[in-house]
């Protein structure tokens, strides 16, 4: 029963829900985290939810972080065959009261040219840019990685 106790603490504890939310400039982020690429991946997706709590309407420009050469925003489409395509997304605008989600399986933040290994349980800044609440300096949490997460092809 103990290690029953201890394991769903584990768990709970590893979940995205537990990652950093925070309010800036009437823009809410909501459970910012990374899942860890596949061991030898060069690339990796970091997901969120964006609302826009304002009084104005924004817009999602671009991602920046140190630990990817390149983050842009992405989506995920499945075609006939059953295989997923990924293409990136303009800016994303956010009327005001709107949120968006950036999910498996969807819209993402692409992470390419990984500068380094991403270890489950780590804390990464990413600087989100919105046109008008500014730049926004947000910690993803790198969450364990998920084999059963729909494959992805450029």
């Amino acid at each position: 029963m103990k290690r029953l106790l201890t394991l769903a603490v584990a768990l709970f504890m590893a979940s995205p829900a537990l990652a950093q939310d925070m309010v800036v400039n009437g823009i809410h982020i909501m459970h910012p985290y990374i899942t860890a690429p596949a061991p030898g991946a060069m690339s990796g997706a970091a997901y969120l939810s964006v609302a826009n709590e304002g009084t104005t309407a924004d817009r999602f420009d671009a991602v920046e972080t140190s630990i990817a050469m390149m983050a842009a925003l992405h989506n995920t489409e499945f075609g006939a065959d059953g295989i997923a395509r990924m293409y990136e997304l303009p800016p994303v605008p956010l009327a005001v009261g709107e949120t968006v989600s950036f999910a498996p399986g969807g819209a993402h933040i692409m992470l390419m040219m990984l500068t380094g290994e991403l270890k489950v349980g780590e804390k990464v800044p990413m600087t989100l840019s919105f046109k008008n609440a500014g730049d926004i300096v947000v910690e993803f949490e790198v969450m364990p990685f998920d084999p059963n997460a729909p494959a992805m092809s450029h």
